[in-house]
């Protein structure tokens, strides 16, 4: 397997706080990675230089080969890689539906001139648009609040729509920030299967920072545990678990 992300020795400080040190780690291409690690541990810091919402102080972050330290969110998203938030960023006052067609980049009915200039292809456009969102919606099992505004859904159904959102795109990586956060148990069953067959028959790997252990353990292969900024250890979750400097990070140096 080759890398779809490489984050090479790394760091970021806020004022004199060093939060990521010399931090450096591979996210193989179709692999289901997981980051865990104590609260001050630095994760949603290299989650968000990751992500190129915060910028690094020093290393590089290279995306399946391409050095895309410098580029924005933005930019990012153009190269297929994607994120979700702890807290979804749904489109309210729009329906689900419409928050999916909203996603793929580049519309032509999003000039006002194109709309004039070009109609057809315009309408063209949009119904290949909503074709694919309803594709999108059926797949991960929101067909029946398709037309109901997103303000409305639950909180799962808000953390399934921003899965779907991120399958209107190409993407080659998704970053998934604390994705069962807030979600019912019925509904996070359904969130870790869509991530698992989308993992599995759309080939999409997942970063997934996530406190909910029995989440990771049933998702994630290999883990990443980060501790005051770098890597401590990587490994399957069952090595993790039973690892004692993990075990002492997490509870301290009393820890049974």
């Amino acid at each position: 397997m080759s890398s779809m992300i490489e984050v090479k020795h790394v760091e970021k400080s806020f004022g004199h706080l060093k939060v990521i040190n010399d931090c450096s780690f591979d996210i193989e291409k179709g692999s289901i990675t997981g980051m865990i690690g104590p609260n001050g541990a630095g994760k949603s810091t290299i989650f968000n230089i990751i992500a190129g919402t915060i910028p690094l102080d020093s290393g590089q972050i290279l995306l399946d080969g391409e050095d895309v330290s410098s580029l924005t969110a933005n930019q990012l998203f153009n190269q297929g890689l994607l994120r979700t938030f702890q807290i979804a960023h749904e489109f309210s006052q729009m329906t689900a539906l419409e928050n999916l067609m909203m996603v793929p980049p580049n519309q032509l009915g999003e000039n006002i001139f194109n709309t004039w200039l070009k109609p057809k292809q315009v309408m063209a456009q949009e119904l290949e648009v909503r074709q694919k969102a309803q594709e999108v919606i059926q797949y991960i099992g929101l067909d029946h609040v398709k037309n109901e505004l997103a303000g409305n859904l639950s909180g799962g159904q808000k953390k399934l729509l921003e899965l779907g959102r991120t399958m209107m795109t190409d993407a080659k990586v998704v970053l998934l920030d604390e994705v069962a956060a807030g979600v019912n148990r019925t509904l996070l069953k359904d969130l870790t299967d869509n991530i698992l067959r989308m993992n599995r028959e759309l080939g999409i790997t997942f970063l997934v920072i996530e406190h909910d252990m029995d989440m990771i353990a049933k998702l994630c292969d290999p883990v990443i545990v980060l501790a005051q900024g770098s890597v401590m250890v990587e490994g399957a979750i069952e090595d993790i678990r039973n690892n004692q400097k993990v075990v002492e990070a997490y509870f301290g140096n009393d820890a049974a």
